[in-house]
């Protein structure tokens, strides 16, 4: 979402660090090269306008104009102004803190994603050791009942059994009955949309709240509206008090606007955001990683997280205990392969890495990561268990017939194969090193 806004924002500092010393004039133009950028990215004008005076006082302050770096202290100045203005610090967890089983109300417009984000935030909760239960209350938008039932089945999640005759405030009451009775510690109640904001949704909304009194009443958010996803999400706070929002379709093409400005227009913090359609894109929003996300820095503590949740324990004592029998063959290879893909699209991985995303764009024309894992995998998988653990036993003829199964040409094969020598050379080099030996190399390389 955030690359047109990553790229401008380049461009500004790229011509700071070219001036060397800088000057408040210097730093003016800079400044209100950053305000068109942000009105650009459909950022708030109210929003833009403090944003851009707060920078620039701390900015032409002595500081930063006397230091060795003045353009790098530029720099720091706008992160810790972004940060701020999505939020500061680190991510606002949910409040779940209460007699069980908790509701926690979902609200929006129609089309924001209610539905699919209830599944996502049931899925986390379950990963958190809750036993949530989902609760289909939107009696007026076609199959949304049904909906909820489908998620709840791939997820293997309870959904209340509601139909589409009932009143939703019965609705809500009966299934925390139901919750009580039965053992579940959370309510995720998805509400009822409209195309735009009306009384009679607003007033169910709100004899829902005074009914089961949630815990958390959060706005969904669909990121890509921009500007009208800020104003929506004022209207829903003046009628419900919302405790936090979360922002939809993230990983889409809108240009950011909605991220940065809803938490200054509204003052509710964003506590998750969707990252995809995959039912486990659902993540924690840090306002400080996102401004380093949006400032080309890559977000490496995200990216460490990600590796964890990824990899169980268990798996990577196993993963290592082969490594250890079998050595770094295309089988380990493969192995190693899933692991990174439980981690999400490669693309975003090499976001999170400082500089890559950027290398990434000057690779014009090559094949996008997630293709490329994908051909490496299915080249792999029409190999022999044997040729698999011994690619030297591969000459012309195997690799003629691993072409034609995986649907790749000879070329495609022999360019892995050399990849894939080359890696297991760096493996045996660093097995022999052993740790201290490693990390002495580690300091000699250029980075």
């Amino acid at each position: 979402m955030f690359d047109t806004l990553t790229e401008k924002f380049d461009a500004v500092f790229k011509k700071l660090r070219d001036r060397g010393r800088l000057t408040e004039d210097n730093i003016q133009e800079a400044m209100r090269e950053v305000r068109l950028v942000l009105l650009e990215a459909d950022v708030n004008f109210k929003v833009v306008k403090d944003f851009v005076a707060a920078v620039r006082e701390r900015a032409v302050g002595q500081d930063v104009l006397k230091s060795l770096t003045p353009a790098q202290q530029v720099i720091k100045v706008v992160r810790e102004e972004l940060a701020h203005l999505m939020g500061d610090g680190e991510a606002n967890r949910l409040d779940l803190a209460a007699k069980p089983p908790v509701p926690v109300m979902l609200c929006g417009l129609q089309g924001a994603g209610k539905t699919t984000t209830c599944g996502k935030l049931a899925l986390r909760m379950r990963r958190e050791k809750r036993n949530p239960l989902l609760v289909p209350a939107d009696v007026y938008r076609p199959a949304a009942i049904e909906q909820l039932k489908t998620v709840g089945r791939q997820l293997d999640i309870a959904v209340f059994d509601s139909q589409p005759d009932q009143d939703p405030v019965d609705i809500c009451r009966q299934a925390q009955r139901f919750a009580e009775l039965n053992g579940y510690d959370t309510l995720i109640l998805d509400t009822a949309g409209r195309l735009h904001i009306d009384e009679e949704l607003m007033q169910e909304l709100v004899r829902i709240k005074e009914s089961l009194q949630p815990r958390e009443i959060l706005f969904v958010a669909d990121a890509m509206t921009g500007q009208d996803a800020v104003n929506i999400a004022q209207s829903f706070n003046e009628k419900l008090e919302v405790t936090g929002v979360i922002l939809t379709k993230l990983d889409g093409d809108a240009r950011g606007g909605a991220a940065l400005s809803i938490r200054a227009v509204t003052g509710k913090p964003i506590k998750l955001v969707g990252i995809g359609e995959k039912l486990d894109a659902l993540e924690d929003f840090h306002p400080d990683r996102m401004a380093q996300r949006i400032l080309g820095m890559g977000d490496v503590l995200s990216l460490i997280e990600k590796a964890q949740a990824a990899v169980d324990a268990d798996d990577a004592a196993a993963m290592e205990q082969k490594l250890r029998q079998e050595g770094f063959n295309l089988e380990t290879f493969r192995d190693q392969l899933k692991t990174i893909k439980k981690m999400g699209s490669m693309e975003n991985i090499l976001k999170m890495i400082p500089g890559a995303g950027k290398a990434m764009k000057q690779m014009q024309g090559a094949q996008l990561p997630d293709k490329e894992l994908k051909k490496i995998e299915a080249i792999i998988n029409s190999m022999t268990p044997r040729e698999r653990r011994d690619h030297r036993i591969l000459n012309g003829s195997r690799r003629l017939r691993i072409a034609k199964g995986s649907g790749t040409t000879v070329q495609d094969i022999n360019q892995l194969l050399k990849r894939f020598t080359e890696a297991q050379k760096m493996m045996k080099k660093m097995q022999k090193l052993g740790p201290k030996g490693m990390r002495n190399m580690m300091r000699g390389m250029p980075f």
